[in-house]
């Protein structure tokens, strides 16, 4: 089957369907980044965790005084971005590109369900003898996949970002994600990924956090402003 740049339902019952359910993409992504945004609240919260050291998911680890908080906003944010990326390749218009870019948001916000589902069991970089028994892999094996989670959400993120970008220089679908605004929000999540891929690399071979935690917060932050940019796009799009 050839991809088109035209919606997956046709005629007027069909075209109904595509409305409503392309008119609420941008509601479901929206909410989904305020969700994803949730970590905010540990300015107020006061969960004795390093903003400039500690991993944003140590808000949620399962010996936390707030994970339970923290866990079902990552559950919210997961499903309605997951909500939102799926109804975009139903109902919005597709090409090989988009239908990758749109591919890899539904695999962020799946990785982000998963995410909340295998929490953590500490905090290893505010605890020494729960970063010893993660080095030693004597932690739970929910904490162990943990890691595997959170790289597949932010792999998914990073190429629905950038193939969604090229798509939308290439084919002209939501050009606004190619202004120089939305070119500028993905060098910056590329540059903090990079930060915090060195700086995670850096705790684990026992050489400090290397300012962990404020490198994941700014790409996690990059990602929620993205994805409310995206929003906006696909509300812009006629």
């Amino acid at each position: 089957m050839t991809i088109t740049d035209k919606p997956a339902c046709t005629g007027s019952t069909g075209s109904g369907i595509a409305d409503v359910g392309s008119a609420a993409v941008p509601l479901l992504l929206t909410l989904g980044a305020v969700a994803y945004s949730a970590w905010l609240l540990e300015a107020v919260l006061g969960t004795g965790l390093s903003t400039l050291s500690s991993y944003v998911s140590e808000l949620a680890a399962q010996d936390q005084p707030y994970g339970m908080l923290f866990r079902t906003t990552d559950l919210i944010a997961g499903l309605l971005i997951l909500a939102g990326a799926v109804g975009a390749l139903l109902w919005l218009p597709r090409r090989w590109g988009t239908v990758v870019g749109w591919a890899g948001i539904a695999l962020f916000g799946a990785a982000t369900v998963v995410d909340s589902r295998l929490p953590m069991s500490c905090a290893p970089t505010a605890d020494a003898a729960c970063a010893a028994r993660e080095r030693a892999g004597l932690v739970p094996a929910a904490h162990a996949a943990h890691v595997v989670s959170s790289s597949v959400a932010a792999t998914g993120a990073l190429v629905g970002m950038v193939v969604l970008t090229l798509a939308a220089r290439r084919y002209g679908i939501l050009p606004s994600l190619a202004s120089p605004p939305g070119l500028l929000l993905v060098l910056l999540e590329l540059a903090a990924t990079t930060w915090t891929l060195a700086a995670i690399a850096a705790f684990d071979a026992g050489y400090g956090t290397w300012a962990l935690g404020a490198g994941q917060r700014l790409q996690v932050m990059l990602i929620a402003v993205w994805t409310g940019f995206l929003a906006r796009a696909v509300l812009r799009r006629g």
